[in-house]
């Protein structure tokens, strides 16, 4: 995997971003803080709202007392709707920073903490050498999107985040949920509580709640989704691969075989089932991203259908720890939410790398999961594919 794709380091360098006529994301000029940044953003045009100038506020607050030496630091969880510009404000941030820094997608760092964690078999204590190891490369750690769903993240989080905070790793992330939500239905939450206090303790804690999505504002549009038209991806990506060869062969990802409908060297068209509903994981999806510069993904079913209950019989594994008394009723799951959860991580993805996706589909965009165990966690999939459709995605 290329690294430098998923996640940047950050040493004395800034750069603001404001919205051009088209509303597109534009590098401007240099700013030396977060606030900075954003009074600059709003005289180029920038819509802000008082949940906004809080969230800045605080992330001034923490970039201040970073550079001024301060101990300790609190650093800042911000949480909220999707489309709130949780994400662009962090950035902000972590761009005016003059410290070291790493920013990440939150299951990127996860996938790096189960691999070193690994790896570190053997040592005592290999969580606390893991955050001391962090804490000698970086001075904060940003992370975007910190959802919790597995049981496995969610016992290592459990104690982490306490031995990060103590070996002095300041932490700002975004997250659709409060701190006391996450991980909220999970098996064996009480592994989690730790973290939770972890983040409030150490953590600025801001609802980044206005009432407007600014993703939604006017833009240009540009077509990356189509229903029950599958002419026009085959158009798409004869557009997107000119002058390179194709084949319709097989790819290998990791250790697996992904039939195509095609593929160039740049481009890669894949049929949902073919993706989705394979068992493919999010470093699989990593590796999409850093090979192909456009994904085409046909024939996406319907995806909602009705719940149904499952359990899980006694005495059986659950990930990391055994099921010891009884029988355990698991959340009511419809036959398609394997395949959604790997479609959510496949958007993430691409909306993060700024590789478009283009989407034929059996379904209008707003109906193609409408209930079910997902439906939250599908609203930002739908904003984010919503936003694919503007012609200032993709543009660095």
């Amino acid at each position: 995997m290329n690294e430098a794709r998923s996640c940047v380091w950050t040493f004395p360098r800034s750069t603001a971003f404001v919205l051009d006529d088209d509303h597109g994301i534009l590098p401007c000029m240099t700013f030396d803080s977060p606030l900075a940044a954003y009074q600059h953003a709003l005289t180029a045009g920038f819509v802000s709202d008082a949940a906004q100038r809080q969230a800045v506020q605080a992330l001034q607050d923490c970039h201040q007392a970073l550079h001024q030496g301060r101990a300790p630091v609190g650093g800042v969880y911000l949480w909220g709707p999707v489309g709130r510009g949780k994400t662009w404000l962090m950035d902000q941030f972590h761009q005016s920073l003059r410290v070291p820094a790493r920013r990440q997608h939150f299951h990127h760092f996860m996938g790096w903490v189960h691999q070193r964690s690994f790896q570190l078999i053997g040592t005592p204590d290999p969580l606390k050498a893991l955050a001391r190891e962090l804490s000698l490369e970086v001075r904060v750690l940003c992370f975007d999107e910190l959802f919790v769903n597995d049981i496995g993240d969610a016992i290592i989080l459990g104690r982490l985040f306490q031995v990060m905070f103590e070996e002095g790793v300041v932490m700002v992330c975004t997250s659709n949920q409060p701190p006391q939500q996450l991980y909220a239905d999970g098996f064996n939450r009480e592994r989690f509580l730790p973290a939770i206090e972890a983040l409030k303790a150490n953590m600025r804690v801001v609802a980044v709640d206005g009432d407007e999505d600014h993703r939604l504002h006017p833009g240009t549009r540009l077509q990356r989704y189509w229903v029950n038209q599958p002419e026009a991806l085959a158009q798409m990506f004869l557009g997107l691969s000119q002058g390179q060869s194709s084949s319709n062969g097989p790819i290998v990802v990791g250790s697996r075989h992904i039939a195509v409908v095609k593929a160039s060297d740049t481009v890669l068209w894949c049929r949902y089932a073919e993706v989705c509903e394979q068992a493919l994981s999010a470093i699989d999806f990593m590796q999409l991203c850093d090979r192909y510069t456009a994904i085409l993904l046909s024939e996406v079913p319907a995806l909602s259908a009705q719940m149904r209950p499952g359990r899980i019989a006694r005495g059986t594994e659950d990930a990391a720890l055994r099921v010891e008394a009884g029988d355990r009723e698991l959340p009511a799951l419809s036959v398609h939410d394997d395949s959604v959860r790997r479609f959510i991580a496949l958007v993430d993805e691409c909306y993060d790398r700024k590789v478009p996706l283009f989407i034929e589909a059996r379904l209008p965009l707003e109906e193609l999961y409408t209930e079910g165990y997902l439906s939250f966690a599908f609203r930002r999939t739908l904003s984010r594919l919503q936003e694919m459709q503007l012609q200032r995605f993709g543009q660095s």
